[in-house]
């Protein structure tokens, strides 16, 4: 729950923006940052200057995911400002100097799922990105910006990019700025340094040569280039031009103290436990033949949509609740005949949005900061899409045999391999969960791969190692509840830290980069006195006064 005790929605439309504009035209949207000021999402400051909270970036979010889904003409998007003479002032100062630990990290984690949803349009999704700073564009503004393609920043004298968390605040960029600086744009390590540690920021030609910006252009000039970037970027793009979007209805979601439900997802809450225990359902129809019958009520694409919500509220509400137990219900014929369609129709466009749709979400699983328990038992569809989130699990259990008694008569639980688990659906690191799996084990991927469409019960998924312990029907109770027990005992601190080590085996890329850094050092700068103490830097900002800072290195 957000810290002044109301919840936080993640739903929102165009019609109820309060901070963007969105406007189509043809291949080319604009999407205009037009921050209202008295428009934050909680009390206490005013988002001047383009400055941005949580709000701000849900509706950023909101906006990206319907011009993948709802616009599939659009082959560019200007990132720009409607305000005159600046594009945005980055993450608001007063709201992270009076929000607490938790919700300041969550903030830039979300931010940073935004930017890398934004990128990955770009890279996969065909719909290009092109910064258009019309001002100056500062910390989280000009991180923002560096998510896109291109960048181009308007030459007049006034107009600077800058990261200047580090002599300001006290603290680091938190949406990847010092990633992106290097590692995207492969901006020289002394000229990052420099850049970083002046407040004022870098404009006009020595932004370009520095690789800051792609181009700086004079005022005089600034719509005519900024339309023929737009051109040409569209140019390079394979979106179908003759495509009908879907149009992304709102969610039905019933939201109480103890139970968050929709169609396919359900979360029964239970505080005492400090647990939260997901099923997700597979779907109640058969797919339809092709991708002409695809819609919002589409099994994989309403499903995932259910539940990268669920995995948004959870997170930001529920910080007590620590760990998620993983279950799915419904008929695994059904799963694996929509896994069928997915996979013949992988390069269709709308196909193919859905696809990555799943991707981000499962990616937010992957970074979420809570203990994933999967529980597969009788009834259960863990295959393909769904058979993700046991292998997203920190650890699984798998009964084996059947519950007997009054009102069970599902067989044993199987488990079934598609060709979705084998890299449709990759992780941060660029591998799938079964290749993160058994990193290093070949002959183990190989095995596993080998049984793509045979339906595993819980003797042959452990001999593969795909779960993690296989308890019969007299032991399955007990062993679970110590499980979760056990988990909550634990300091979250520590677990999150473990977690996060043991779940992304394999090679570093610029994404695991961006969350092992802000796990690691944004977390530890953020509960530093020098940034968040009575006379941090993050809290003297705007006063006059200067921050004492503790000068021991640590």
């Amino acid at each position: 729950m957000g810290d002044d005790g109301e919840r936080v929605s993640f739903q929102t439309c165009p019609e109820q923006y309060r901070h963007w504009r969105l406007r189509v035209d043809g291949e080319v949207a604009t999407l205009a940052m037009d921050v209202a000021e008295d428009g934050g999402l909680r009390a206490g400051y005013e988002l001047k200057l383009n400055s941005y909270d949580l709000g701000v970036d849900i509706e950023l979010h909101d906006a990206v995911q319907r011009l993948r889904f709802e616009h599939p003409a659009v082959r560019t998007v200007v990132l720009t400002s409607a305000k005159d003479k600046v594009f945005c002032a980055g993450a608001n100062i007063k709201m992270l100097a009076s929000s607490p630990h938790s919700w300041k990290v969550n903030f830039c984690k979300f931010t940073n799922e935004t930017r890398n949803g934004i990128e990955d349009a770009s890279e996969h999704g065909g719909q290009a990105y092109l910064a258009a700073l019309n001002g100056p564009a500062s910390g989280g503004g000009y991180e923002l910006a560096l998510a896109c393609d291109y960048l181009m920043l308007v030459d007049d004298r006034s107009s600077m990019v800058s990261l200047p968390e580090l002599p300001l605040l006290g603290v680091l960029p938190g949406t990847g700025g010092l990633t992106r600086v290097t590692d995207k744009r492969h901006v020289r390590k002394d000229l990052a340094d420099y850049f970083s540690t002046k407040s004022e920021g870098v404009g006009g030609a020595r932004a370009a040569a520095w690789k800051l910006v792609d181009e700086v252009v004079p005022r005089s000039k600034w719509d005519e280039a900024v339309a023929a970037r737009a051109a040409e970027l569209a140019a390079g793009s394979a979106r179908p031009a003759d495509a009908t979007g879907v149009k992304l209805t709102p969610l039905c979601k019933e939201r109480t103290d103890d139970a968050i439900s929709y169609r396919y997802v359900r979360a029964e809450l239970d505080h005492d436990r400090r647990a939260a225990a997901i099923t997700v359902r597979g779907p109640d129809r058969e797919p339809p033949a092709g991708p002409e019958g695809i819609d919002a009520d589409f099994w994989p694409l309403a499903m995932t949509r259910e539940l990268d919500d669920l995995i948004l509220d959870l997170r930001t509400n529920e910080t007590g609740l620590g760990i998620w137990t993983l279950r799915t219900q419904g008929d695994l014929a059904l799963v694996l005949a929509y896994d069928k369609l997915l996979l013949e129709y992988r390069e269709n466009w709308l196909v193919k949005e859905v696809l990555l749709y799943a991707k981000r979400t499962l990616k937010r699983l992957d970074v979420t900061s809570r203990s994933l328990i999967a529980l597969i038992e009788p009834g259960s569809c863990f295959a393909g899409l769904l058979l993700e989130l046991a292998l997203a699990a920190d650890r699984s259990f798998q009964l084996d045999g059947v519950f007997t008694g009054t009102g069970h008569v599902a067989g044993p639980a199987a488990i079934t391999v598609t060709g979705l688990n084998t890299g449709l659906l990759p992780m941060g690191n660029g591998l799938s969960r079964l290749a993160t799996r058994f990193f290093g084990d070949k002959k183990a991927l190989d095995l596993v791969i080998g049984q793509v469409g045979t339906a595993l019960t819980a003797r042959a998924a452990a001999g593969l190692g795909l779960v993690t312990f296989t308890p019969d029907a007299l032991d399955w109770d007990e062993e679970v509840r110590i499980a979760i027990e056990e988990r909550a005992s634990f300091s979250p601190d520590a677990l999150t830290g473990m977690e996060a080590n043991y779940r992304f085996a394999g090679p570093e890329t610029m994404e695991t980069k961006i969350f092992g850094r802000l796990t690691a050092w944004q977390n530890w700068i953020f509960n530093r006195p020098n940034a968040v103490g009575p006379d941090g830097a993050l809290r003297k900002y705007g006063t006059g006064q200067r921050a004492d800072f503790d000068r021991n290195r640590v």
